[in-house]
């Protein structure tokens, strides 16, 4: 009777444990991040309405880099789009912009993607052909995070004066933002090798 009780017992936590793991992190396929949230932001607390809307895939190897002679490019190289939106309450405008994805990586529950400015607002018009990062954490729908580079990180150049720090491929801060309303989600596939030659 014992070691019936001890094995459902097990069962039942390796069901739970299963269960707590976001759906799409067990599927296979490239890794990928996606789906619409507003978030609050922690700080410069304010009426305004933030939201981002990932649509962003894993096609690694496919940007050739001139530095090694284009033969390969990068195991986190993505294709999509991420869609930005902020409602400027004391202006009663929202201010939207759209760039196009070129890094993913990917943790079980975590992703950073970098994407270039592409479309923008007259507003938003300085933010064109820059890089910004993200930063996405999935933790079950109303657990998740997202965190972003501009606003957010400053930096000196040569010269000494203060901008914006310039974001290299796959680079941004933590996810230090929680979503308000909506869902993330993640899909989580290891780095592969580069293709043979």
């Amino acid at each position: 009777m014992r070691k019936a009780m001890g094995w459902g017992a097990v069962a039942v936590a390796l069901l739970v444990a299963v269960a707590a793991v976001p759906a799409e992190a067990t599927e296979r396929g490239p890794a990928r991040v996606s789906g619409w949230a507003e978030f609050a932001l922690p700080f410069g607390a304010d009426a305004d309405v933030r939201s981002f809307d990932f649509d962003a895939r894993s096609v690694p190897w496919s940007r050739p880099i001139p530095a090694d002679g284009g033969q390969h490019g990068s195991p986190a190289d993505a294709t999509g789009t991420v869609r930005v939106a902020h409602y400027v309450a004391a202006d009663n405008v929202t201010v939207r912009w759209e760039a196009a994805v070129d890094c993913l990586m990917t943790s079980p529950g975590h992703a950073t993607v970098t994407a270039i400015v592409t479309r923008a607002d007259h507003k938003a018009k300085g933010m064109l052909g820059t890089r910004v990062g993200f930063s996405v954490q999935d933790g079950g729908r109303g657990r998740d995070r997202v965190g972003f580079t501009w606003d957010a990180t400053f930096d000196q150049n040569e010269a000494g004066e203060w901008g914006p720090s310039r974001i290299g491929p796959c680079l941004s801060t933590a996810a230090f933002n929680k979503v308000t309303r909506g869902d993330f989600r993640i899909r989580h596939a290891e780095l592969t090798p580069p293709p043979s030659q």
